[in-house]
């Protein structure tokens, strides 16, 4: 009985250990989630666990699909666009075998964009979720999970000027990934910059509607931005019913941030 109690405390600890953000850094700051608008939550759900190996957590109005270093949480409101188009233009996933993953995907009549061997010298890959959601895989056959958020990547005509927008917000460097030299890193996430030559538009209200930070001390973290000049579109404040502390602002492309407190007790 002693040991199959031990075994249920083990397999519990690594579904949390599975599920968890990433260690912040010293600033006290780690990646979040990705929000995304839905026409059909139900099916969001479903593919973002099948597929993606989230579990899904409903706090009070807030539904969210956890994974390893991220969150992906999900409104149900039609969209008004995809995530082309916009400055965030899609967010990228490592899979251990691609191969097994696309035949999955396409077994269930979802569509798969372009294949090619990317800017890491590895097989990656385009998929389109429903309403327009844009995802990337990469493969790594080393992971130790099927899949792992990996990135998140922006298109802008000012790219270069947006890194360093965030570099100097979060209190971050420059690290080239591959062949792209235009990205940065927070923990549990890359963000990858790249030149668009067409207008691209802001994410409020689109598939990808804004992408979240978490942090230790939201309250405090707010009044350091305060002091950069950064104006918020939505003050800090505490909304107990989904156990998070929350605030947002706009980057200078248009992509709409969330910052949380409470994102890891998820």
């Amino acid at each position: 009985m002693r040991v199959f109690t031990g075994l249920i405390l083990i397999l519990l600890t690594m579904g949390c250990a599975q599920a968890q953000l990433a260690v912040p850094n010293e600033a006290g700051l780690t990646y979040g989630h990705v929000h995304l608008n839905v026409s059909d939550i139900e099916l969001h759900k479903r593919l973002w666990v099948d597929h993606f190996g989230g579990t899904v957590v409903q706090k009070g109005s807030l539904t969210a699909v956890r994974m390893r270093n991220m969150a992906v949480i999900l409104t149900e409101r039609v969209p008004t666009g995809g995530s082309q188009g916009t400055v965030m233009d899609h967010f990228g996933f490592k899979v251990r075998n691609i191969a097994t993953f696309l035949a999955k995907w396409r077994a269930e009549g979802l569509p798969v964009g372009r294949e090619f061997i990317g800017a890491e010298g590895q097989r990656n890959a385009y998929i389109m979720m429903p309403d327009d959601v844009y995802v990337e895989l990469q493969e790594d056959q080393m992971l130790d999970l099927e899949v792992e958020p990996y990135h998140i990547h922006f298109f802008t005509a000012e790219y270069e000027s947006l890194l360093q927008w965030y570099t100097q917000l979060l209190n971050i460097e420059v690290r080239p990934r591959g062949s792209i030299e235009s990205t940065t890193n927070v923990p549990g996430m890359n963000l990858s910059f790249g030149n668009a030559r067409e207008e691209r538009l802001p994410t409020k209200g689109r598939s990808i509607d804004h992408i979240g930070f978490e942090v230790d001390d939201l309250e405090a973290f707010c009044k350091l931005l305060e002091e950069k000049g950064i104006a918020f579109d939505v003050a800090y404040r505490d909304i107990p019913s989904i156990g998070l502390k929350i605030a947002f602002i706009t980057d200078p492309t248009g992509v709409y941030i969330e910052f949380t407190e409470g994102l890891d007790e998820y």
